[in-house]
């Protein structure tokens, strides 16, 4: 077999394969045997009709296409490893010979991963915000905790600011009640503003078994997006009873002895989340500023199919969950769908230049993977994702996605080199340590796994690699 590699522009090249017609011989014999399993001529037993029998009732033509059709792959194959290219998606074949006992040629049209030439990044400097820690913050990640530990006392007075009130809610659009716009029993704190806009308004001073109405807009359900008349009313009335911040509370509320000790305790915590925020912050400018020194030529298939698994995602997956159609998810953002699709454009662009940059990092600085580093990443990304460890593994496995999480560990590696190789202060001049942290959900995580997790999902439409299967 030859072949030939012509690139049409930086990110599509055309393969020319020619094939000698002996290379077709087990592919005509599979052909051939094919065939005789599904048909039936009289004289002969099925499964033993000779080959001259069946160009003669079938056709020389038939056998020729199953052979060819069951044999492009292979050569196709071929002809990407001989050309040395890496293929994004399905090719586009086309057969311009095919000469019965002489010769097979096609040309194959394929969207390839650019060359990408690299920066010299280790002059990257950013700036993040410092880590600050308010007394004010403190006292709020105090006021929390006890919020928790709060109790209700039913009272005989018109609801108020803080009050916990239990209601029914009615939802009528255009007159009509909706299906799924009746909710009884609902437990409501004023002043919350978890439920529907206006709803504080039209509970405040109200007493148990008394009843309102108010207009809203519906933010899920059948009608998410549409004004509604709203009917509510309160069952009960409770108020809320916290308890005293003193050192009895620290003792009831955690393992401390004064509130002192649990104050210095939230401080830390705050600080611990503070210096993760600013890791990932730090992260991500750093990678927009490698991105700003380095052309990448975006395939235009894959950026399609990429723009249409975000929408897929989107409006099939998150917004279906919650009850919402596009537009009204389109109304509640202010947004027309001109402006959707250019920031759905926008982000599938940045998403596909940062996977192929830090891809090309990692080629190019032999970034391999541990068992270690991708156990860890695994499990962090079965927590992200509400599964155990092992039903995210058996997910993964089932669903052939091992290589992507690969390649999400070796970019994440990728990613973190460059941010070592940056300049990063922040906005008092201070020169930022980027060390293994805590997230905010107090584990540590290493400058590598937390720059996987910047890296990771950049892309939603995974490349597909040689013969179309997934990368």
């Amino acid at each position: 077999m030859k072949s030939a590699v012509e690139t049409l522009n930086p990110t599509r090249v055309r393969l020319t394969v020619e094939v000698p017609f002996e290379e077709l011989k087990s592919d005509l014999d599979a052909a051939y045997k094919k065939i005789n399993q599904q048909v039936s001529v009289p004289g002969f037993r099925k499964g033993k009709v000779p080959a001259r029998i069946i160009d003669q009732r079938f056709g020389r033509g038939a056998v020729l296409e199953e052979a060819v059709n069951n044999a492009l792959p292979k050569f196709y194959s071929e002809a990407v490893s001989q050309g040395d290219i890496t293929p994004l998606g399905r090719p586009e074949v086309d057969i311009t010979e095919l000469k019965d006992g002489e010769l097979l040629a096609f040309t194959a049209e394929v969207e390839v991963r650019p060359e990408i030439e690299l920066p010299d990044f280790s002059g990257i400097s950013v700036t993040v915000d410092p880590v600050e820690i308010p007394e004010e913050d403190v006292d709020q990640a105090v006021e929390q905790l006890r919020e928790r530990f709060g109790s209700t006392k039913e009272v005989e007075r018109p609801a108020g600011e803080g009050d916990v009130v239990t209601i029914d809610l009615e939802a009528r659009v255009d007159g009509e009640v909706l299906e799924d716009g009746v909710a009884s029993g609902v437990e409501y704190t004023i002043g919350s503003g978890r439920l529907l806009d206006g709803i504080d308004e039209a509970v405040t001073g109200l007493s148990a078994g008394s009843t309102a109405t108010f207009t809203s807009e519906l933010k899920g359900g059948s009608a998410a997006g549409r004004e509604a008349e709203i009917t509510v009313t309160v069952h009960t009335v409770a108020e809320r009873e916290l308890p005293e911040l003193d050192d009895e509370f620290a003792q009831m509320a955690s393992s401390f002895d004064t509130l002192e000790e649990l104050r210095e305790d939230s401080r830390a915590r705050l600080a611990r989340q503070r210096k993760y925020e600013q890791a990932t912050a730090a992260q991500e400018k750093v990678l927009d500023a490698l991105l700003e020194r380095v052309e990448v030529p975006i395939p235009e298939k894959l950026l399609e199919d990429e723009i249409e698994t975000r929408k897929h995602n989107l409006v099939g997956h998150q917004l279906s969950r919650l009850g919402m159609d596009l537009a009204g998810y389109l109304k509640m953002q202010d947004k027309t769908e001109e402006q959707f699709e250019e920031e759905l454009r926008q982000e599938a662009e940045k998403g596909i230049r940062v996977q192929f940059v830090l891809d090309a990092i990692a080629k190019r600085d032999n970034l391999s993977v541990s068992q270690e580093e991708l156990t860890e990443h695994l499990v962090r990304r079965a927590q992200s994702s509400g599964m155990s460890p092992d039903q995210f593994a058996q997910a993964v496995v089932e669903g052939g996605q091992v290589q992507m999480l690969v390649g999400e560990v070796s970019r994440g590696k990728a990613l973190a080199a460059v941010v070592e190789s940056a300049t990063v202060t922040d906005t008092n001049g201070e020169t930022v340590t980027l060390e293994d942290e805590e997230d905010a959900t107090g584990e540590t995580v290493s400058a590598t796994e937390a720059a996987a997790g910047t890296a990771a999902g950049t892309t939603e439409a995974d490349e597909e690699g040689e013969g179309g299967e997934r990368a």
